[in-house]
């Protein structure tokens, strides 16, 4: 019993390549055996797929850290149904603790992703195919790899590194996290070499990692470390690849113009049929009591989760066509008006309920203008050039354009244009974590929360605040590594003052 026990939870962390079957010499016949596998380049196409299909349920609640853990947004409370409270939550409340079930899926679905990113590289490495098919393979890999450890290192500091699988599940108690310097040595090299391997554009193929989302990423990492020379000179090249700002900033979001112009990297969804490929945000985020009034469909229950604060809903300036695109204060429903904002980027029209096909964008080209105007602004000022690249983005939403700040009121003004032009595509908690030590970032989401806690968003029925809600410390600007792991291997130690 205790074997098995053992073996699950390394199988949870993916950490391993042999299976609970293989170590009690047992064979399910319902799976390929991996030894018959990577024969040729279609099975190394449907491996590189199953990683973008890892992505995907990644992603269906990568809001609950990008979004909801900041001041962005909150959730539509239900006093009568308290399920989340020891999940999401706490995440909204600042309340999370190592044995928080949530926390525990964020840190398994990126191990389970990463075994099978360096198990395909592995298996690439020993192939026989053709450069020309090989590569692009290997930078996409490389790429994902680079990806899921950005977001380790910047939900928990020190995570295991690993780029190879283990061979015996032995060795996995000897498994200990590294420092951050090492992670990012190993996502700036992963980088490197993706953005060297990978096309600019794939002919028929929209939703690959390109040449420019490697760039776009490894700009980004630049810009974490605070290396703003290496990240203006890398986010300037992707400029050159044809990218642009679409002129309606809803044509972004809008399922009839996927991965469109200003698409450098997005997260695909199919829905409209029964393949199991669909997208259901709208629904995760529509007022729970709203009924079919804001999804089009009464017989699924929305979720009301991630919903729009006070505070962001007054972000916008008069004006801004985002606002309208982005979100709604309330619904309508039987003639009465309901004050529960939603998130409505991704409130489309679909043809089968619950299954909705809105993609998920994770790289636009604004994004990347307004790294480069912020990188830009940390090396020289409020330079000319930085102000052009801020001003394209503000211009579209129908602003007029900034001049004659200060560097100190640039970096403001960057990161409120941040704050609009990428609202609930996951950027926010980030964002603020990337310019703000950990003191910083508690006293501004204490701030937060005092604001919330006197005028919540949505309001909590006979149900009050606990003593413990919204009170952040420093150390909360790092996650917990979950409990789990530490008893699986009691040789990883927890980030400080967690218990």
């Amino acid at each position: 019993m205790k074997k098995n026990i053992i073996c699950a939870g390394l199988l949870l962390a993916g950490l391993i390549v042999s299976s609970c079957d293989d170590m009690l010499s047992t064979t399910d016949p319902t799976k390929i055996d991996k030894n018959l596998f990577f024969k040729n380049a279609k099975q190394f196409e449907q491996a590189v797929n199953g990683v973008y299909g890892q992505l995907q349920g990644i992603t269906n609640v990568a809001y609950l850290w990008g979004e909801m853990a900041s001041d962005n947004t909150a959730f539509d409370f239900n006093p009568a149904d308290r399920g989340g409270a020891a999940g999401w939550e706490a995440i909204e409340y600042g309340t999370v603790n190592p044995g928080n079930g949530e926390i525990s899926g964020l840190y398994n679905s990126h191990y389970a992703a990463l075994y099978n990113v360096n198990n395909t590289l592995e298996r690439l490495a020993e192939s026989e195919l053709e450069a020309a098919v090989r590569e692009p393979f290997e930078g996409q890999l490389k790429f994902f790899r680079a990806y899921y450890y950005f977001n380790l290192v910047r939900y928990f500091g020190d995570v295991i590194l690993l780029t190879n699988t283990l061979k015996s599940y032995n060795d996995a108690y000897d498994l200990q996290r590294v420092p951050q310097s090492e992670i990012f040595a190993q996502i700036e090299k992963d980088l490197t070499e993706a953005v060297a391997l990978l096309p600019a554009a794939y002919t028929g193929q929209a939703g690959r990692v390109t040449k420019g989302a490697a760039l776009t990423l490894l700009g980004k990492v630049y810009l974490t470390e605070k290396k703003y020379d290496d990240a203006a000179n890398t986010l300037r090249e992707v400029t050159k690849l044809g990218y642009s700002l679409v002129p309606d900033y809803a044509d972004n979001f809008n399922p009839a113009r996927k991965n469109g112009p200003e698409s450098i990297l997005e997260v695909q969804y199919q829905g409209d049929n029964d393949l199991g490929e669909q997208s259901n945000f709208s629904y995760v985020f529509a007022p729970r009591a709203s009924g079919g009034v804001v999804t089009g469909w009464t017989t699924v229950v929305p979720s009301g989760r991630n919903t729009p604060t006070n505070d962001m809903m007054a972000a916008y300036e008069t004006g801004d066509k985002r606002k309208d695109i982005s979100l709604k204060s309330g619904y309508t429903r039987d003639g009465t008006f309901f004050p529960v904002p939603y998130v409505n980027k991704y409130n489309y029209p679909h043809t089968i309920a619950g299954r909705t096909n809105s993609n998920w964008p994770v790289f636009r080209y604004a994004d990347v203008l307004l790294m480069l105007a912020e990188s830009i602004n940390e090396q020289a000022g409020p330079t000319a050039e930085a102000l052009g690249f801020m001003n394209q983005v503000r211009e579209r939403a129908g602003l007029k354009p900034l001049s004659g700040l200060s560097k100190e009121a640039f970096r403001t003004a960057v990161m409120q244009e941040r704050r609009v032009e990428l609202a609930f595509e996951n950027h926010r908690w980030f964002d603020l974590k990337r310019v703000m030590t950990p003191v910083e970032f508690a006293a501004f989401m204490n701030a937060h929360g005092a604001r919330e806690r006197a005028n919540p968003t949505v309001t909590r029925g006979s149900i009050g605040f606990s003593d413990l809600d919204y009170v952040f410390s420093p150390f909360e600007y790092l996650l917990p590594i979950p409990a789990q792991q530490i008893l699986i291997n009691p040789a990883l130690s927890q980030n400080e003052e967690y218990k």
